[in-house]
């Protein structure tokens, strides 16, 4: 940090930053001298000898990144690029010192280690903007004192200040800034302005190498920046151009090709967010993503880029993958979140799960557990589906062409409403090979031809299911009702043939539906979103039934849609002994309790607070909320749920009806686990999903939700025109009893 004598003439503004004054940059300077000539005689072996400072073995061979978080450990040369959002104050207009100061401890701490730190840093602008204005109102003010001979002054507009300008006002300040810095933990650092004209040259080129390598050799920390004060404005189509090329267009740009130039083992950038989201940062529905693959674009939307800076989080990505194709590891991540940026340089080379790491390869055998959970076929699993689809046999016997209404109109004419196949069903399901039998058994039980899409992940296991249910059907002579589509494009194009497909089931996440939502052209979509499934413990609940519920909702099967993701706890449980137990519970679970906003309020000490309410771990995690009533626990199921399963647990008959009866999701329970929400618990053999839409079908969906009706009449002769007022007939409507179902 700095210390108390260069911190002085600092005056403290909002937000933990500082605004310099005039005298500050010589007082820095001035201290800054005076350590480093300490500094030199205190440690010029170190400095400058060949025997290294520190003997961890941290070398490695350059060419490959690093494949796993937790080999960032082993990182030698690291790159820090810092964002202008990191570095600049809110206002834009001065540095944010606090922060600064946080970084560069970070930084000394890994450089005297025996690490060698490079740093990409914004700013100069920023810096340069603060000290212009500051000139320009000064002069304002004494030139109007002057022609006025009045000590009032009036106010004074400030003239827009051009970016270059501020650069190289701005830049020996900054650099003095660093220096004063890095000297409380005699660190020397060095500046570097480059463009890119310095990277294409090869003469020039070499120079920096050698430069760099030579700063490196001799422990000293590079500043380096692109020159704003002479480099032209971007090209707009001048891009990250494969391995060879890429042009130096911003900040962004220059650590990646830095970091590949001087075969560094880990770039990481830091922003103003906490990493890579698959949509915009500010929506809902956003979700960090903790790895990202080349490859992944296309399952990402970008947002706008941030209030300052050229780049945005578009190009940090292109960037990113353009070092991570030349061998160096990369990690974007949050460095102005007042929690974490006083240790988020260190914590990613501990290799902690901190912003999104970029992996080259895809690792095999290292699937996230609750996805390995929902591709396995475990022996109870296989026997579940054994049973469900038994039921599903000996429940299809009449389920097409089944009388469901009979009413005698007249006289010899009888309407009925009869079952029949909706048609062709596409469903899309993604890394459950268990839900293609299921899906199979539904669609030939209720007539339905059927087109299956499996995810990519569980490819074999589809393909040996697929082979045995053709198998079966070869048997009766429909071999072909039932489907594989391999390719995405083949979904995509199925998606557009509305004459041909007359139902599209997705089963996977809230983004799988919206895609084929997006994609389907005329053909009716029938999907459930997520399933963020609530229970709420009532004042009046079972001390009993309550531990025991919530675990099975929660721990027996996480990964399942199912499962519970919002824990609604009663206020006035807080601090009682079956709060107590509840949270003991979930700890001898290994549950990790994420605080929603309520319930941290009421804590010294709260477990991380949820980024948002509306969210599906799929895992070993929940979010516990306080809510006043049972009213305000359905207020926020209404806003914060997907209509899937919600859950009360309460003694009051009347409290539990209420909640019933006002909830408006598909599967809503009393006492009960969220987990009973299921086709096969529900008796119906199996379903093809959990459908949270309001027509046709809702809940789990079996053989009934892949039916529809047709009106069958029969009549003798009978023309409207004989009911008219003046006609021979009258209308009967007489309800006939139905026939007996088969029940054999």
């Amino acid at each position: 940090m700095l210390c108390r004598a260069a911190l002085s003439p600092l005056v403290r503004s909002p937000g933990w930053c500082f605004v310099l004054s005039p005298h500050t940059i010589t007082t820095i300077s001035r201290l800054y001298f005076s350590c480093y000539n300490q500094r030199l005689r205190n440690e010029s072996i170190r400095c400058w000898s060949n025997i290294p400072f520190i003997t961890m073995p941290l070398s490695r061979a350059h060419g490959k990144s690093f494949a796993h978080r937790s080999e960032l450990k082993h990182a030698k040369r690291i790159v820090v690029k810092l964002g202008s959002a990191v570095v600049t104050r809110g206002d834009e207009c001065g540095l944010a010192l606090g922060r600064l100061a946080s970084i560069v401890e970070q930084v000394s701490m890994l450089q005297n280690q025996g690490r060698e730190m490079m740093i990409v840093t914004s700013g100069a602008v920023a810096f340069g903007k603060q000290r212009l204005r500051h000139e320009i109102l000064l002069s304002q003010s004494v030139r109007q004192a002057l022609h006025s001979g009045q000590s009032q002054l009036k106010d004074m507009a400030v003239p827009v200040l051009e970016a270059r300008a501020c650069a190289a006002a701005g830049q020996s300040g900054l650099m003095a800034l660093y220096e004063a810095m890095f000297t409380q933990y005699s660190i020397c650092a060095a500046q570097i302005l480059v463009t890119n004209l310095d990277f294409h040259d090869e003469q020039k080129r070499r120079n920096l190498n050698g430069t760099l390598h030579e700063l490196l050799r001799m422990n000293i920390v590079p500043i380096i920046n692109t020159n704003d004060a002479v480099v032209p404005p971007p090209e707009p189509n001048s891009d990250l151009q494969g391995v060879n090329v890429i042009s130096v267009k911003d900040n962004d740009s220059l650590a990646a090709r830095l970091a590949v130039e001087m075969k560094t083992d880990l770039l990481i950038v830091l922003s103003d967010v906490e990493g890579l989201f698959d949509s915009p940062p500010g929506s809902d529905d956003a979700k960090l993503i903790d790895i990202f693959y080349p490859g992944d674009q296309q399952s990402v939307t970008f947002g706008t880029k941030s209030r300052v800076g050229m780049g945005g989080m578009e190009a940090k990505v292109k960037a990113a993958l353009w070092a991570l194709q030349g061998g160096t590891s990369v990690v974007i991540a949050n460095g102005t979140h007042p929690k974490i940026s006083g240790h988020v340089i260190t914590d990613i080379v501990e290799g902690k799960k901190v912003g999104t790491f970029f992996s080259e390869v895809k690792p095999a055998g290292r699937l996230a557990l609750p996805l390995l959970k929902r591709l396995s076929l475990s022996t109870s699993k296989l026997n579940s589906l054994a049973i469900g689809l038994r039921q599903i046999a000996a429940s299809s016997q009449d389920s097409v062409g089944r009388v469901i209404r009979r009413t005698r109109i007249a006289k010899d004419l009888d309407l009925e409403q009869v079952t029949v196949p909706i048609g062709v069903l596409l469903v899309i399901f993604e890394s459950r090979p268990d839900c293609l039998p299921q899906v199979s058994a539904l669609a030939i039980a209720s007539g339905n031809g059927l087109l299956l899409k499996g995810g990519k992940e569980a490819a074999h296991s589809n393909q040996i299911l697929h082979h045995l249910t053709q198998e079966a059907l070869s048997i009766h002579g429909v071999k072909d009702a039932v489907q594989l589509v391999n390719t995405r494009e083949e979904v995509e194009d199925l998606c557009r043939l509305d004459k041909l497909i007359d139902l599209i089931i997705p089963r996977g996440s809230s983004q799988l539906v919206r895609n084929i939502q997006k994609a389907a052209k005329g053909i009716p979509v029938m999907g459930h979103s997520e399933g963020i499934c609530h229970v709420y413990v009532d004042t009046d609940a079972s001390v009993e039934k309550v531990t025991r519920i919530i675990r099975d909702s929660k721990c027996e099967y996480p990964a399942a849609c199912n499962a519970l993701e919002t824990l609604l706890i009663h206020r006035d449980l807080l601090r009682t002994p079956l709060f107590d137990q509840i949270i003991d519970m979930l700890r001898v679970e290994q549950v990790k309790i994420h605080a929603g906003p309520k319930f941290a309020s009421y804590l010294t000490f709260s477990p991380s607070e949820v980024k948002s309410l509306r969210t599906e771990y799929g895992d070993l995690e929940c979010c516990i909320e306080v809510v006043d009533s049972v009213q305000e626990a359905i207020e926020h199921i209404h806003k914060y749920g997907s209509s899937h399963t919600d859950v009360i647990i309460t003694e009051n008959e009347k409290t539990a009806e209420f909640f019933l009866q006002h909830v408006d999701s598909a599967c809503v329970f009393w006492n009960a686990s969220t987990r009973f929400s299921d086709g096969y618990r529900f008796g119906l053999g199996a379903e093809v999903g959990i459908s949270t839409s309001r027509i046709h079908a809702r809940g789990p969906v079996g053989i009934e939700g892949l039916l529809t009706t047709k009106w069958l009449l029969r009549g003798d002769n009978h023309v409207v025109s004989d009911f008219s007022e003046h006609g021979s007939m009258k209308y009967l409507h007489e309800s006939l009893p139905l026939p007996q179902r088969n029940t054999n």
